[in-house]
């Protein structure tokens, strides 16, 4: 089938449909993730077992794991040298403290400093583009649908999960984002308070709309 067909993923998906691992198992077309729940009081992870089900399940169906693909992360404050490394017949899988999983950086320590620093780095480098239409003479009001089209979906891409966790010192540099590519859009908003930047460019701030969001 033609790699970036309409049909291929949902033929994966059907062909998938069936995997199991005797544990949580999430899946999000060819993402797969297993997780399970470790208690405080010390209960043996499971996790070795329920990797060797999934690959008998892989070679059942003429499949393979991607072993440099795949990660394992710990959560909370649990031992990590307590918990054995699961590993594949291709080699053992690296443990790690961050992952990137469906777009969100997650972390072990449960911050989103590094998905909020992410974001942040990705939105800034569009605002160069922002800056080059201005340059170009492109009208004001098409700048503006550039921002909410290019740079802000990068600003709330999945708040839902992340919105209420992050500290104020995060959301303020988040909403410096958006000041700044007001900025660009209006010049003669240099200094004005945000609230006013809000209100020349007819805009909500990030807070508000990922609480509409959430």
């Amino acid at each position: 089938m033609p790699q970036g067909s309409r049909l291929g993923p949902l033929s994966f998906i059907v062909m998938i449909d069936d995997l199991r691992a005797n544990c949580e198992v999430h899946k999000f077309v060819d993402d797969t993730t297993l997780s399970e729940l470790i208690t405080p009081s010390g209960s043996p992870s499971n996790m070795t077992d329920y990797l060797s089900s999934l690959l008998i399940w892989t070679a059942d169906n003429n499949m393979q794991l991607n072993t440099s693909k795949t990660k394992e992360m710990i959560l909370g404050r649990i031992d990590p040298t307590s918990i054995p490394s699961p590993s594949t017949p291709t080699g053992p899988i690296q443990r790690v403290t961050t992952f990137k999983l469906l777009g969100v950086h997650l972390d072990a320590s449960l911050s989103w400093a590094t998905h909020i620093n992410t974001i942040i780095s990705k939105a800034s480098k569009r605002l160069y583009f922002l800056k080059q239409r201005r340059r170009a003479g492109v009208p004001p009001q098409q700048l503006l649908h550039f921002y909410m089209t290019v740079i802000r979906p990068v600003l709330e891409y999945a708040s839902p999960v992340w919105h209420y966790s992050i500290t104020r010192a995060q959301s303020q540099h988040l909403e410096s984002i958006k000041k700044r590519a007001v900025h660009i859009i209006f010049s003669f908003t240099r200094g004005m308070p945000y609230p006013n930047v809000l209100f020349v460019a007819k805009l909500n701030s990030l807070k508000d709309r990922q609480d509409k969001l959430s």
